[in-house]
């Protein structure tokens, strides 16, 4: 084959590949954040209950979460060899609306989760009944996905019990194909520039502390997800 009847066969493979990927449809079926800031990087992951930081009403979490959620469906999405399915298909189906999920471990969900208006709180790590039962759910599709933020504190300079920490921000995105078959995992996290001071090995444990830390992590978390999304997408494209 000639070098022109060459090129010209590679554009129509690419092109119809491109056609039939984008036929592909996902349903986003969670989408929130966990208001626990983890603190096993300080050795301390068996007190984080006596804090209860996620249940101090100021310790709000919605507009970090929305700032990711409008990124995500308008940016990253892009990315995606899939097309996601509008909100409104997932938020009005009747077997969504209904279903309940397994929730492992048993959590006070409205006060430790924050999620985007209409969607339930599902992690994916709680097991397979989740991903098998809302594959069923939304059968017409060619996926279901799960997205959450979590966050964790990571000590800075330290001397004796006195010191700084920072706040590492977490995004989970994984994919599932309507087999229930995982497609892939994006687990991507990113610290905060910003600091706050530890006394006696605790970061002081107040909102006006905590929350410019997990802004500032997950400000520096969606900008490595710019970069880092269209580079993981590719290596797995062909597998839904």
């Amino acid at each position: 084959m000639n070098t022109p009847k060459l090129l010209l066969s590679l554009f129509f493979i690419l092109f119809f590949t491109k056609i039939y990927s984008q036929d592909k449809k996902v349903a986003v079926v969670t989408f929130y954040a966990d208001k626990r800031v983890g603190m096993s990087e300080l050795g301390m992951e068996s007190t984080a209950d006596l804090f209860k930081l996620e249940e101090d009403p100021n310790f709000n979490m919605s507009p970090l979460l929305h700032d990711f959620h409008n990124r995500f469906f308008e940016t990253y999405s892009k990315s995606f060899p899939f097309q996601l399915v509008p909100e409104s298909e997932v938020f009005n189906n009747d077997g969504y609306k209904a279903y309940v999920p397994d929730d492992r471990p048993t959590v006070a969900k409205d006060i430790r989760y924050t999620a985007i208006e209409g969607y339930k709180v599902i992690d994916y790590m709680w097991g397979t009944s989740n991903e098998k039962n809302l594959t069923k759910i939304f059968s017409q599709y060619d996926g279901v996905m799960f997205v959450s933020l979590s966050f964790a504190f990571e000590a800075g300079v330290a001397f004796g019990g006195t010191g700084t920490v920072k706040v590492n921000a977490f995004a989970h995105i994984t994919l599932v194909d309507k087999n229930g078959k995982k497609v892939f995992t994006i687990r991507e996290n990113a610290k905060s520039k910003k600091t706050s001071a530890m006394v006696k090995g605790i970061p002081i444990m107040k909102p006006e502390k905590i929350l410019p830390m997990c802004e500032s992590a997950l400000t520096e978390l969606m900008s490595d997800l710019q970069k880092n999304i269209p580079k993981i997408i590719k290596k797995t494209e062909a597998k839904l």
